[in-house]
């Protein structure tokens, strides 16, 4: 029986369709979206390229990625925060980046940024997961029509608000609820994906960061 939103690969492995004739978008579904993360680097590299990705697919950000880990010094927050103006005439001159002046001012302030909030809270890890949605917020089904109204929720506009005061850039409440997807602190696999039982599996295991 078809789900809607539900594609079935030549094994008859079910997985979300948006992942659907790529084998690189197909892997970054299976193995790394909705998996819980609690290293500071992934979670400033993901908040960045989230940043980076407005206006663009994901796909696209996904294929530049290893350039953007290159460019950027493999996201290391202490490391991008010393970044100056010749870095960032540096960076616009990377084709194989996204040469956008603006979201790479933006990631070098965010360095900046996660040092103080890492000082601030013990780790950017321990500060992001506060943000975790209660479970009876979530809807009690997750199809494609319940996934749809899911842009952005009061809890990533919380956190938005929260990196905001702190001086964040490029983290409205929509960049910021695809970053809670991508980085566990929601499963939005689709009922009838293979992948959301063992993503709230990892989930129900993660050791949340104090």
């Amino acid at each position: 029986m078809d789900v809607e939103g539900i594609v079935r690969d030549e094994a008859g492995r079910c997985r979300c369709a948006w992942c659907d004739g790529e084998a690189l978008y197909r892997r970054y579904h299976d193995e790394e979206w909705g998996r819980p993360v609690a290293d500071d680097r992934r979670l400033y590299e993901k908040l960045c390229l989230e940043g980076f990705q407005s206006g663009l697919s994901w796909l696209t950000i996904l294929r530049k990625r290893p350039a953007f880990r290159a460019a950027f010094a493999e996201f290391d927050p202490e490391t991008v925060a010393r970044f100056g103006d010749a870095d960032v005439e540096r960076l616009l001159g990377d084709a194989g980046i996204v040469r956008h002046r603006g979201k790479i001012v933006s990631t070098i302030n965010n360095a900046r940024r996660a040092v103080a909030l890492a000082e601030e809270a013990g780790s950017l890890a321990a500060f992001v997961w506060r943000f975790e949605p209660e479970p009876g917020s979530r809807p009690k089904r997750l199809d494609l029509a319940a996934a749809r109204l899911l842009t952005e929720t009061a809890e990533s506009r919380a956190l938005a608000k929260e990196l905001k005061r702190r001086g964040w850039t490029f983290v409205g409440p929509t960049t910021v609820y695809a970053f809670m997807q991508s980085v566990g602190l929601v499963n939005d696999h689709l009922e009838g994906c293979a992948l959301r039982a063992e993503c709230e599996a990892t989930r129900a295991a993660f050791a949340r960061p104090a």
